[in-house]
Parts: C-alpha cells; sequence; structure tokens
C-alpha cells in the first residue's frame, strides 16, 4: 500500500525512462531525477528514506545494460588474469587497462563513502540542482575548449595519475546536477583522449561504481518502511537498462562521427533546462 510521497509505478516508469536516456548522456540523470518531480507537480518525497535506493535500483539497471554492451571488453579484460592466457602485448594492454580503471574507481568510491550524508539533503533542493545543471552544461564547455592544448594520446598510454585524476572528477556527480559521464569525459578529453576513447573509459569506469553503490543503497528498499517502493524500482531498473543499453550504443557511434566539440550540444542543453527549472520551477 503506498502513501503520500511514495512512487507509483507510472511514476517510476517515468523517471526510469529519464535515467536510462540520461545517465549516460552527459546531462546529470541524478538532476533530472530530482527536477522532474517539481516540473510535474509530483508529491514526491525526495528526502524519503526510499528516494536514493530507489534512484540506485534504475543506475543497477544502467550498470546491467553497460555489463552487456561492454561484455566483450570486460571477458578480455579479467581473462587476461588467468594463467593459461598468452603473455602477449595485448594481454599486457588489457591487464594494465583494468588496472588503470581499478585505480579511476578509487577516489569516487572513497568520496561517496565519506559524503554520503552530507550530500544527500541536496536530492530535496531543486532550485540547487538546477544550478549545478547549468554549471554542468559550463564544465563540458570547458572540457572543449581546454581540450585543445592537450596532446593526443590513446588510452592505453593513460598514466596510473591520469586515471586517478579521470576518476576523481566522477566525484562531481555526487551533486545532482553534474553528470558523472560528463565529468570523467572531459577529465578524459583535458588529458588527451579523443571523445570516443573518453567514452569508453567513462563507461566502462561506471560499472563498477554503480554496482558499489547499489551494495549500499538497494537493501535500504527492503527495509518496512520502503517496501512499497521495491514494485516499481524493480519495473522501472528493467525499463532504465533497456534503454540505457540503446543509448549506450547510440552514443558510442556519435562520438566516433562527431569528434569536434561533441559535448557541445549537451552543453547547451544543460543550461537551458536548468536556466528553465528556474524560472518555471515551484
Amino acid at each position: 500500500m503506498t502513501t503520500s510521497g511514495d512512487i507509483n509505478l507510472v511514476q517510476a516508469l517515468v523517471m526510469a525512462a529519464l535515467q536510462g536516456i540520461t545517465e549516460l548522456f552527459p546531462v546529470s540523470s541524478l538532476g533530472h531525477a530530482v527536477i522532474l518531480p517539481h516540473l510535474l507537480g509530483w508529491d514526491i518525497d525526495e528526502n524519503a528514506p526510499s528516494f536514493l535506493p530507489f534512484l540506485v535500483m534504475l543506475h543497477v539497471g544502467t550498470a546491467l545494460a553497460l555489463l552487456l554492451y561492454f561484455w566483450r571488453d570486460w571477458w578480455s579484460l579479467l581473462s587476461s588474469l588467468l594463467p593459461s592466457t598468452p603473455r602477449d602485448q595485448a594481454t599486457r594492454d588489457h591487464q594494465r587497462l583494468l588496472l588503470l580503471l581499478v585505480l579511476g574507481t578509487i577516489p569516487a568510491g572513497l568520496l561517496g563513502l565519506l559524503l554520503e550524508k552530507r550530500l544527500a539533503a541536496v536530492f530535496g533542493q531543486y532550485r540547487t540542482v538546477a544550478v549545478l545543471l547549468v554549471l554542468n552544461g559550463l564544465l563540458l564547455f570547458a572540457g572543449e575548449w581546454l581540450r585543445r592544448r592537450a596532446r593526443a594520446r590513446e588510452l592505453a598510454s593513460l598514466s596510473p595519475w591520469q586515471a586517478v585524476a579521470i576518476g576523481a572528477s566522477q566525484a562531481l556527480a555526487l551533486l545532482p546536477g553534474f553528470s558523472r559521464s560528463g565529468a570523467s569525459m572531459v577529465g578524459g578529453l583535458l588529458v588527451g583522449l579523443n571523445h570516443q576513447a573518453a567514452a569508453r573509459f567513462s563507461f566502462l569506469l561506471a560499472t563498477p561504481i554503480i554496482f558499489a553503490a547499489a551494495l549500499l543503497e538497494v537493501p535500504k528498499l527492503l527495509a518496512p518502511e520502503a517496501r512499497a517502493t521495491l514494485g516499481p524500482a524493480l519495473a522501472g531498473g528493467v525499463l532504465a537498462g533497456v534503454l540505457a543499453y540503446l543509448s549506450t550504443a547510440f552514443l558510442m557511434r556519435y562520438f566516433k562521427g562527431h569528434e569536434p566539440n561533441a559535448l557541445v550540444p549537451f552543453g547547451v542543453y544543460c543550461i537551458l533546462i536548468g536556466a528553465l527549472t528556474l524560472v518555471i520551477g515551484h
């Protein structure tokens, strides 16, 4: 039985559709999840204990979609650790990329654990989120401008410290309004990666980060006060996963074919939707 402030099935599916599309686009899925209920006039308590676990369940669908889309990459990376794998250059490259992903995962994970409670309060402040969404758009513009000064490099040539820096940039997404994929892509561009390589590294980084968050948050949906949200969250996770897979396929093709200024349209969108929310929000 649902009560006032609970998320119903229709609301969950609408938010899941938005999540599946916006999580991998550099436009902040969390930011959209906070401002959408206000723009539509929904009676959802974004400070409720079940709200963040509900959003994380949608992210689990996204992570499963990423795991499915990049399964060949993950198979190559993990199988490179097996003793039976030939010790050739390809194996060494896979082992090195796996190390870079581990190093890139650590900063956002640690900051998430340290700042989780402090940042949770931002989820109920849609005006703050709208401002952060505008700042996310400006970040994307800055990334495109600053990348012109970076020396071009391949993903395999990243240094450990550069991988840590890209991973640390994801911590911006702990603030709803900043995009995890956008921040990590900008980090990749600043060290010289092209858009497709930066997107690939960003999407591979996302998988363990999201699953780690799921281990912390999703069990909260089993608490008595949150069980009404469990069904809508499961349905939403499935829909978010399907749309995330399609979004990933689209974006990998998009970044390959739009190398110059590929993030600019997303930056314009973030600024416009953030400003619009500030003007018409209530």
